[in-house]
């Protein structure tokens, strides 16, 4: 058995709410034995929330609109050029002993993620992207503003993934990694439901305001 969380959007801050799930689960890295604990997960959340239109957001999803989701595939446009989501964030990363590694953006996710400098460099101290400074705190908040604006440019994507009401990411380890896919999916979807997507969107300190104002 394991436990994971399922990441529910709801109409209010803070907006998602973290339901544990306890689970079957299959070992192996194969695909088939991922797909076979994402069921298990989605079954064992089900039974406790029948009503509730669940969705995988990774690579190994069984959903095609997964797949698309996952900030490997799902893109950003910056000026002229587009980059996967996975590239814009590890491409921000200010150090205390250097970055941004602008590089990255140009670099597959996978090769971006595990760019040796992001371990060598010393501190996590900001974000930069396009010339503009963001900070660690809020933790996920610079990570969702990035997904949910790339989210936005894609209008059939977040029209589809607008129809589930939680979201699971069975690659995330919650003990090791704070920013999730699955995280700002539903903070997506609540936003939109509450009618408060386009304020929030108007730039980074309404996103702050409106999707952490209690928690600033």
């Amino acid at each position: 058995m394991a436990t994971r969380f399922v990441y529910k959007a709801i109409e209010e801050a803070p907006f998602v709410r973290k339901v544990p799930v306890e689970f079957e689960w299959f070992g192996g890295f194969s695909l088939v034995q991922k797909r076979r604990c994402i069921a298990s997960l989605h079954r064992a959340y089900g039974a406790g929330s029948p009503g509730d239109r669940v969705l995988e957001i990774s690579s190994k999803s069984p959903d095609g609109l997964g797949v698309a989701l996952s900030a490997f595939n799902l893109s950003l446009e910056l000026g002229g050029r587009v980059v996967p989501v996975e590239c814009a964030f590890q491409g921000s990363k200010v150090f205390e002993g250097g970055g941004p590694y602008t590089d990255l953006l140009e670099a597959s996710p996978r090769d971006a993620k595990r760019d040796d400098r992001l371990l060598e460099s010393g501190r996590l101290v900001a974000f930069e992207l396009a010339g503009e400074r963001y900070p660690l705190e809020p933790k996920d908040a610079f990570y969702n503003f990035v997904w949910i604006s790339a989210l936005r440019q894609h209008g059939d994507l977040a029209e589809a993934v607008s129809a589930y009401d939680a979201f699971t990411d069975i690659e995330l380890n919650p003990q090791r990694s704070i920013n999730c896919q699955a995280i700002a999916a539903a903070l997506y979807v609540s936003l939109v439901r509450s009618d408060r997507l386009q304020e929030a969107l108007r730039g980074f300190g309404s996103f702050m305001k409106v999707a952490y104002g209690e928690r600033l």
